[in-house]
C-alpha cells in the first residue's frame, strides 16, 4: 500500500525517535534507519510492476466535495524520486549518528528528519494536486525546522525564516495555479488531466495557472532570481544540507516540473520560460560558486547551477532531453550527497570550512581526499564518472535541441557554464587538500573520521564510478521508465554508453575541462582568488541583500502605518475596526435599495417583549456602569442568560445548555483576568470622545439590526429537511444538532476544538512565568484574603463534583440522541473543577496544579485532538471520506442491544480538548496572581 510508505516515517518514525531520543542515541538512529529501510522495502516491492510499465494507484476519499482525496500514484518518475529520498535518507541517518555531537538533540533531529522525509514522499507519490499542496507546504515547514535546528545561532534562525518565506510564498502562488488548473480540467487528479491536455491549454486561464505553478517550482528549486535562500540555508547541520540538496526539498520543484510536463508543455510559454530560467540560473550560480570561500557555500551554489541545468533540459521538451534530465537527477544526487558529507567531515575534523584557511589536508586525510577527488570529478564531468555521461547528454541536447540564432548562443552559453563548473570543482579539491600547508584552523591536527562517517560517502562515490563505467546496466532501466513517465509517451531509441565517437559535444566537454582548470589556476595565481568574493562581482544579487531589502522595505511601510494607527488605545482600535466595517458594508448596501421583504411576520408574545425589555435595560446598564468591571461581568452574564432563553424558545435545547455552560466558564475566566486589573476602568476625559463612541456604537448596532431585519423578512429555502431526514439513517442519531456537529460538519467542529486548544496554549505561552501581587485590601480599605474560603462553598463543592461527573457521563452518553454531547459534557466537567478550585483557596489549588499542571492539561488537549483526528482517519480503513461516521446496534451481554456510533469517539476527543483547554487557561490565570504577604501601606516609599 502506497500510503504506508508515507505513514511509516510520518507516524512511526517521528513518534519512535521522539520517545527514544532521551533514552539512547544509538537506538534513536536505529529506529530512524529501520523505519526508512521499511519504507524503502515497501517501495522496492512495487518496483517490478512499475519497471514492466504498470502504474500503481491507491485512492481513498477525503473531502470529495472539493476534490481533495488521498490518491497516490507510483510510476517510473515517482519510483525514481521516492527511491532517492529513501536511499539517500538511509545514508544520512547513518552519517548523522556519527556527525552530531553529544550536545545536539537526536530526538529533535531525527523526528524532524522523519517528518521531512514523509512530506517529500507525499509530494512525489501524490496524484491529487490539492493533496500535493498539503505535503508541499509540509516540506516547507519541516525544512524550516531542520534549517533552524541550531536555534541558538542567529544565522540558522535567519536562514530558516528566509527559506520559509520564499518557498512558502511560492507555495501559495502554486496553490492558486493548481486551483485554476483544477477548475479548467474539472478535476484535481493529475492522471485524469492527461486525457484533456488540448482543452486545458486552450482555456484563457491556462497561462495565469502556468505562471503561478512555475513560480512555485522556481522558488522551491532556487531558480534565479529566487536562488538566494538556498545558500543561506547552509547554516543547517551538514546532514540536513546533504539531504536537502541531493534528494529532497530543492528537487521537489524539479519533480513538479517533470510531473506536470505532459500537461503544461507544448504551449510555447512553458518552453520559453523554463529553458530561459534554467540556462540563466546554471550560468549565474556556477560563476558565483567559484568565488565562495566556504565549502558548503560553494556546494550550495553548485546545486543551484545543476538544478538550472536540469530545469533547462526539462524545458527543451525533446524525449532525449527528458532522458538527460532524469539521468542527471540521479547522478547529481550521488556526487552531491557525497560531497556534502565530505564537507561535513572536513568541518568535523578541522572545525573550519573556509578554503582560505584549509590546504594540505591530503597528507593528513588521504582517504577523505581521494573520495573528494572522485566525487568532484563527477561534478565537473570528468570521463569515466557518471557526471560525465549526463553532462555529455546535456551538451548534446543543447546543440540539437535549438534552432536559428539560439543554435549558436545556447551551445556557447552551456559551454561557458560548464567551464565555471569545472573551475569551482577544481577549487574545491585544490584549496582543501593541496594548496600549501594547513592554515590557521581551530584544529590543526585533523585525522580520518570513523568508518561509519565515511561509509555513506564511500558507497556513493563507488556508484559514481560504477555508473560511469556501466550506465546501461545500473541506472539504465530506471532512467528509461522515469523518462517515459516524464515525456508522457514512448521514447525513441537511445543508448547510455561511455563512448559516442568524436562529435561537437565531446569537443565542448574537452574545452570545458581544459578552460575550467585554466580559469581556476589563473584566478588563484598570487592567491588573488582568496581576496575577492562573489559579492564583489554581483553585489546585492548574490544573496540575502536582495531579500533583506524587500523585507526591510515592507517593515518600514508597516512601521509608518503602525505609527499612525497604533496609539495604545483599545478604544481607538475598536473604533477603526467598526468604522471601516461600516464604511465597506454601507457603500454597496446604500446603493442597493434593499428594504423590508414580503415575508409574513409573526406577532410578538408578551413574554418575548418582556425579555427584550430586560435585554435592553441590561445593555443600557452595561453602557452606563461599564467602569465597574465586576458589575459589568455580571450584567454581561444576564445577556448570555437571555440568549439561552431565546434558544429554548426556538426549540434548541442543545444550544441553550451550551450557552449556559459557556456563560459560567467565561464568567470565571473574565473575573480571574479582571482580578489582575484595577477594579474600575479610567473615565474618559473628553465628552466628545463619549459622544463619538456612542454614535459609532449606535450606528454599528443599527446596521446589524437592519441587516437582520432585511434577512428575516424574506423567505428562504431551508436545508433543515436534509438533516432531519438523514440524521438517523446516515448519522445514527436522533439529536440532529449533535449529529451535524460530529458527523455532517465534523470538519468545522474539529477546526473549532483545534482553535480552542491553540488559544489555551497561547495563554500558557504568554502568561507562564508572569507573577503579580494582589493587595491585601481594596481601595476602600476593606481587607480580603484567599486563605479561607466560605464554608458553604466548600461543602457545596464537595457534593457538586461527584454529582457533576456522573451528570457529565449522562450528558455525554445521551448526546447523539438527546440534548448533550462532548462539548457540553466538557464544559460541565470544567465548571465542577473550577468550583473545586474556588473552594480550595488559591494556595491549596496552586499546590495541586503547580506540579506539571500545564504539561498535564496540554496532554489532555493533545489527546483530545489526537482522538478526534484518528477517528476521522479510521474512516479511510473502510474506504470512506475523512470523519465519515459508522453506526450500529451491537449486542452487549446483560444489556442487550445498544446504539453506538463511531462519532462518539470523535465526541470524546471534543470532551478532552474542552476540559484541557479550560483548565489550562484557569490554572495559568490562577497562578499569575499571588496574595500580598503584607497589608497595603498607606504611606512610605516602595523599594
Amino acid at each position: 500500500m502506497l500510503l504506508l510508505i508515507v505513514l511509516l516515517p510520518l507516524l512511526l518514525g517521528t513518534l519512535s525517535t521522539i520517545w527514544l531520543g532521551s533514552k539512547s542515541r544509538l537506538l534513536t538512529a536505529l529506529a530512524a534507519g529501520l523505519v526508512t529501510l521499511a519504507s524503502f522495502v515497501l517501495l522496492v516491492s512495487h518496483a517490478p510492476a512499475v519497471m514492466s510499465g504498470e502504474v500503481v494507484m491507491n485512492s481513498w476519499q477525503w473531502v470529495p466535495e472539493i476534490g481533495l482525496n488521498l490518491v497516490f500514484r507510483l510510476d517510473g518518475l515517482s519510483l525514481m524520486f521516492a527511491g532517492l529520498i529513501l536511499f539517500i535518507g538511509l545514508l544520512i541517518v547513518i552519517y548523522a549518528h556519527f556527525y552530531l555531537s553529544l550536545k545536539d538533540s537526536v530526538a529533535k533531529f531525527y523526528s524532524e528528519m522523519m517528518l521531512f522525509m514523509a512530506a517529500m514522499l507525499g509530494v512525489v507519490l501524490s496524484d491529487n494536486l490539492l493533496l500535493l499542496v498539503v505535503f508541499w507546504e509540509l516540506t516547507s515547514l519541516s525544512s524550516f525546522l531542520l534549517v533552524g535546528y541550531w536555534s541558538h545561532r542567529a544565522d540558522a534562525r535567519a536562514g530558516a525564516r528566509q527559506a520559509l518565506a520564499v518557498t512558502g510564498g511560492g507555495g501559495l502562488a502554486m496553490l492558486g495555479g493548481f486551483v485554476l488548473l483544477g477548475q479548467i480540467a474539472g478535476t484535481y487528479e493529475i492522471s485524469a488531466m492527461l486525457g484533456q491536455v488540448a482543452q486545458i491549454q486552450a482555456d484563457p486561464m491556462f497561462v495565469p495557472a502556468l505562471l503561478l505553478i512555475l513560480l512555485g517550482c522556481f522558488t522551491k528549486s532556487a531558480q534565479f532570481p529566487f536562488h538566494f535562500w538556498l545558500p543561506d540555508a547552509m547554516a543547517a547541520p551538514t546532514p540536513v544540507s546533504a539531504y536537502l540538496h541531493s534528494a529532497t526539498m530543492v528537487k521537489a520543484g524539479v519533480f513538479l516540473l517533470m510531473r506536470l510536463y505532459p500537461i503544461l508543455a507544448g504551449s510555447g510559454w512553458f518552453e520559453v520560460i523554463v529553458t530561459t530560467t534554467g540556462l540563466a540560473t546554471m550560468m549565474f550560480a556556477a560563476f558565483i560558486a567559484i568565488f565562495k570561500h566556504d565549502l558548503k557555500g560553494l556546494l550550495a551554489y553548485s546545486t543551484v547551477s545543476h538544478l538550472g541545468l536540469i530545469t533547462f533540459l526539462v524545458g527543451l521538451g525533446s524525449p532525449l532531453a527528458a532522458v538527460a534530465a532524469v539521468f542527471h537527477v540521479l547522478n547529481h544526487a550521488t556526487f552531491k550527497a557525497s560531497l556534502f558529507m565530505i564537507a561535513g567531515i572536513v568541518d568535523h575534523e578541522t572545525h573550519s570550512r573556509d578554503m582560505r584557511k584549509l590546504g594540505g589536508l591530503y597528507s593528513l586525510m588521504p582517504w577523505t581526499a581521494t573520495l573528494s577527488m572522485v566525487a568532484a570529478a563527477s561534478m565537473a564531468g570528468v570521463p569515466l564518472t557518471n557526471g560525465f555521461l549526463s553532462k555529455e547528454m546535456f551538451l548534446t541536447e543543447a546543440v540539437v535541441g535549438t534552432a536559428g540564432l539560439w543554435s549558436l548562443l545556447v551551445p556557447v552559453a552551456v559551454t561557458l557554464g560548464s567551464i565555471f563548473s569545472v573551475a569551482y570543482s577544481v577549487r574545491f579539491i585544490h584549496d582543501t587538500y593541496f594548496n600549501g600547508p594547513i592554515g590557521d584552523v581551530p584544529n590543526p591536527h585533523p585525522h580520518e573520521p570513523p568508518l561509519g562517517m565515511k561509509l555513506p560517502s564511500m558507497l556513493l562515490v563507488a556508484m559514481c564510478i560504477v555508473v560511469g563505467l556501466l550506465p546501461a546496466l545500473t541506472f539504465g532501466p530506471l532512467v528509461d521508465v522515469a523518462a517515459t513517465a516524464l515525456a508522457g509517451k514512448p521514447l525513441p531509441e537511445y543508448h547510455l554508453a561511455i563512448w559516442h565517437g568524436f562529435n561537437l559535444p565531446l569537443l565542448m566537454s574537452v574545452i570545458a575541462l581544459a578552460a575550467g582548470a585554466g580559469l581556476y589556476f589563473w584566478l588563484a595565481r598570487g592567491r588573488w582568488l582568496h581576496r575577492i568574493s562573489s559579492e564583489d562581482w554581483f553585489g546585492p544579487a548574490t544573496g540575502r541583500q536582495m531579500f533583506d531589502g524587500v523585507i526591510d522595505g515592507l517593515f518600514a511601510v508597516s512601521g509608518r502605518i503602525s505609527e499612525r494607527l497604533e496609539n495604545g488605545s483599545l478604544q481607538s482600535y475598536v473604533a477603526w475596526l467598526l468604522g471601516v466595517a461600516l464604511l465597506l458594508a454601507g457603500i454597496p448596501l446604500a446603493n442597493s435599495n434593499i428594504g423590508t421583504g414580503g415575508r409574513e411576520l409573526m406577532a410578538a408574545s408578551p413574554l418575548a417583549i418582556a425579555v427584550w425589555v430586560l435585554l435592553l435595560a441590561t445593555c443600557m446598564a452595561i453602557a452606563l456602569t461599564h467602569r465597574e468591571r465586576f458589575q459589568t461581568v455580571v450584567l454581561v452574564g444576564v445577556v448570555g442568560l437571555v440568549t439561552a432563553l431565546t434558544f429554548v424558545s426556538l426549540s434548541a435545547p442543545d444550544l441553550a445548555l451550551t450557552q449556559l455552560s459557556v456563560e459560567v466558564v467565561s464568567t470565571v475566566l473574565l473575573l480571574m483576568g479582571l482580578a489582575l486589573l484595577p477594579q474600575r476602568s479610567p473615565k474618559e476625559t473628553k465628552s466628545i470622545h463619549r459622544i463619538g463612541h456612542a454614535g459609532l456604537a449606535l450606528a454599528a448596532g443599527a446596521a446589524m439590526a437592519g441587516i437582520a431585519w432585511v434577512v428575516l423578512t424574506r423567505d428562504f429555502e431551508s436545508i433543515s429537511w436534509y438533516f432531519l431526514e438523514k440524521s438517523m439513517p446516515v448519522g445514527g442519531g436522533t439529536n440532529v444538532v449533535n449529529v451535524i456537529l460530529v458527523d455532517f460538519r465534523g470538519y468545522d467542529t474539529f477546526g473549532e476544538i483545534t482553535v480552542l486548544g491553540i488559544a489555551a496554549l497561547g495563554v500558557l505561552a504568554l502568561m507562564e512565568g508572569m507573577r503579580t501581587r494582589r493587595p491585601a485590601a481594596d481601595p476602600d480599605g476593606r481587607a480580603w484574603t484567599f486563605a479561607a474560603q466560605p464554608l458553604l462553598l466548600r461543602v457545596a463543592a464537595s457534593v457538586v463534583l461527584p454529582l457533576a461527573l456522573v451528570f457529565t457521563i449522562y450528558i455525554f452518553m445521551r448526546g447523539h440522541n438527546l440534548p448533550g454531547g462532548g462539548f457540553i459534557a466538557g464544559l460541565i466537567t470544567a465548571v465542577a473543577l473550577v468550583l473545586q478550585f474556588m473552594s480550595m483557596g488559591q494556595s491549596k489549588a496552586e499546590s495541586l496544579l503547580r506540579a506539571h499542571a500545564g504539561r498535564r492539561f496540554v496532554v489532555w488537549i493533545g489527546s483530545g485532538l489526537g482522538i478526534a483526528g484518528l477517528t476521522g482517519v479510521g474512516a479511510f480503513l473502510f474506504g470512506r471520506p475523512f470523519l465519515t461516521s459508522a453506526h450500529g446496534h451491537p449486542h452487549v451481554p446483560w444489556l442487550g442491544e445498544l446504539p453506538f456510533a463511531s462519532a462518539a469517539l470523535f465526541d470524546l476527543g471534543v470532551y478532552f480538548t474542552v476540559v484541557g483547554a479550560t483548565l489550562l487557561t484557569i490554572s495559568v490565570l490562577g497562578s499569575v496572581s499571588r496574595e500580598s504577604p503584607a497589608p497595603v501601606q498607606s504611606s512610605g516609599s516602595v523599594a
